[in-house]
């Protein structure tokens, strides 16, 4: 084993590395995406595990998104508990060691030619499964993106590839990590290029959208070909709707920008010690926790009941501005949180809320 080992980075890897500084190197990157996808998939498997399994069985009820049916007790202990052990665990790192989702990845992609620690990954791991797990108001997808970013960025320095080819590398397991964990291929590619490469390329294209392609079949061999949301078909009944869809997309803009808002003036306070931060962050969890508990985890339970149209006004709108309040004070004292999956939610209760109104104002043509 060990002989065949040498024989591949004494022999192979040097005239991949070498083939990869020509300008026809699109094969090589084309199995530089296909091997980003396998080892993304399977991070992202491994991850979506390690968080559906301790919640099924926790959590009463069906699945691992039914915080609610929880007794108020532990809905108020559960992430109080979990953001002192964060605080803690944030505590006895470094600084540096602390920074964790998609705007470190940027960062690192942008100053550090993509190179991402082991040491980083694993803080992701621990700090992703723990803020979900726990009940804080958070996402997974971030976390995932920063994973398969990090296996791509580790595989491409154990092969000692060129600083391009680890950028390429980087944003191949961001789309992985999108399309495994939305099993949406075609969106993780529009995220990497435009989010996280922030240019179109050939040579970028393809390596990207083979890997997203790849992660996709992976996880789709754990947890079938579903999408992550079931959409029922839509129409427009009347051009009357145009008007109100576009007041909806005014009013979400303008919760989104509030939604900034309140991270950019709550991350004023980054100064203070981080398990004092956290512990405020739990504090103010648990009464959003006890009032309105569908803000607790990822809660794309409620984004689903949304669409089916199973959820009354006033849950949507309360759940809607909770979760806008709550995950933005949050993340702004330094939560290790996914926003993804958050803003999602926001959008969906939202814009659900808005469109009950459409129906009663023009309930015919609505």
């Amino acid at each position: 084993m060990r002989k065949l080992r040498n024989k591949i980075t004494g022999n192979l890897i040097p005239v991949f590395r070498r083939r990869l500084s020509g300008v026809d190197a699109l094969p090589q990157l084309a199995v530089l995406g296909l091997l980003s996808g396998l080892f993304t998939g399977g991070v992202i498997l491994v991850f979506r595990l390690a968080i559906e399994w301790p919640l099924e069985y926790f959590l009463p009820g069906d699945g691992s998104e039914s915080f609610e049916e929880l007794d108020i007790l532990t809905r108020a202990i559960l992430p109080l508990a979990g953001a002192v052990a964060l605080g803690l665990l944030m505590h006895n790192l470094a600084t540096h060691d602390r920074k964790v989702g998609i705007v470190h990845v940027m960062e690192r992609l942008n100053y550090h030619q993509g190179y991402i620690s082991v040491r980083s990954a694993l803080v992701q791991f621990a700090t992703g499964v723990s803020t979900v797990v726990t009940g804080q108001s958070a996402g997974r997808e971030g976390p995932a993106v920063h994973l398969g970013a990090a296996i791509s960025s580790l595989m491409g320095q154990w092969m000692r590839l060129p600083n391009n080819s680890i950028r390429t590398l980087v944003a191949c397991g961001c789309a992985a990590a999108i399309s495994a964990s939305f099993n949406t291929p075609i969106s993780g590619v529009i995220f990497a290029m435009e989010v996280v490469m922030m240019e179109y390329t050939i040579a970028g294209f393809t390596p990207i959208i083979l890997a997203s392609v790849t992660a996709a079949v992976v996880t789709q061999a754990a947890y079938g070909s579903e999408p992550a949301f079931s959409v029922p078909p839509l129409t427009m009944n009347s051009l009357l709707e145009i008007p109100w869809i576009i007041a909806i997309a005014i009013i979400i803009g303008v919760a989104a920008a509030a939604f900034i808002q309140l991270i950019d003036t709550t991350g004023r306070h980054h100064h203070r010690p981080v398990l004092l931060r956290l512990t405020i962050a739990g504090l103010l969890m648990v009464p959003f926790a006890i009032v309105v508990p569908e803000v607790m985890g990822i809660g794309y339970d409620t984004v689903q009941f949304t669409i089916d149209n199973q959820l009354p006004f006033w849950l949507l709108l309360g759940a809607g501005i909770a979760k806008l309040l709550i995950t933005s004070v949050t993340l702004g004292l330094g939560m290790p949180s996914g926003v993804i999956g958050p803003t999602l939610f926001m959008g969906a209760t939202l814009g659900g809320a808005m469109g009950l109104i459409g129906a009663q104002i023009l309930p015919d043509m609505a």
